[in-house]
């Protein structure tokens, strides 16, 4: 598992700092593996500090990786290519924080806790990253046209009944 990494939200946004880094997927949560056919790689990512239009405190991440996932209808082992951006706004007051959600549904907010442990923030957002159900894009379409081409009706017999016999 990884070294958590500890920042004060409110001190990181309010003084516009920046972090870069890379993350090996190996020593992520194991919550992050379940989700992944190979656990090789980095997750490079970028965390920016700033106020927002209505001059909130908030966190840009960017995370990008080529991960492995498995694909959902064969079973194989897939490139995913991960590349998200997100915007956490930062709240002390949580009658604050519930107006604003409440005016703006796609608001990303928090209770600013004196300290985020960015690894578990980075690992959550990997995580939200991924899709569902994984699969390739021309996967198995030749399989499963086979697959219906070679199935007999099984309804053919129930035909054969209904037909008049002849005497």
């Amino acid at each position: 598992m990884s070294k958590p990494i500890l920042i004060d939200p409110l001190k990181f946004a309010r003084e516009g700092r920046s972090q870069a880094g890379k993350l090996p997927v190996g020593e992520l949560d194991e919550r992050v593996h379940s989700d992944l056919s190979d656990t090789s790689g980095d997750v490079e990512y970028t965390l920016d500090g700033f106020r927002d239009s209505l001059k909130r405190l908030s966190l840009r991440l960017h995370l990008s990786a080529e991960l492995k996932v498995t694909c959902q209808r064969c079973m194989d082992s897939m490139p995913y290519s991960l590349d998200t951006d997100s915007v956490i706004t930062l709240f002390t007051d949580p009658d604050k924080l519930e107006e604003a959600c409440e005016q703006d549904e796609e608001l990303d907010a928090v209770i600013a806790e004196p300290e985020l442990n960015l690894t578990a923030l980075i690992e959550d957002e990997i995580i939200m990253g991924l899709p569902l159900s994984p699969k390739h894009d021309d996967c198995g379409r030749e399989t499963l046209s086979l697959a219906k081409a070679d199935k007999p009706n099984p309804f053919a017999v129930l035909a054969a009944l209904k037909r008049p016999k002849s005497e």
